[in-house]
């Protein structure tokens, strides 16, 4: 099974940070909590634009029925 990175379930806003710890297996509080600070130390824009970008670019989860 290959990862994809996509966004995730368990979102707070549209799932990107989310996503992004389930890619890398990281906890989503702590890529949350990076993220919130890289943004606030790059004067917000360059974050918040990279976020809304990402948000278009990653698709959606995609939950799988086990068959039996």
């Amino acid at each position: 099974m290959t990862k994809r990175l996509t966004k995730s379930i368990r979102k707070k806003v549209c799932g990107v940070c989310g996503g992004l710890a389930e890619y890398f297996d990281l906890d989503p509080t702590l890529v949350r909590v990076v993220y919130f600070a890289l943004t606030f130390l790059t004067s917000w824009f360059p974050g918040i634009i990279m976020y809304f970008i990402l948000a278009l670019a990653m698709p959606k989860h995609e939950l799988k029925q086990i068959e039996g």
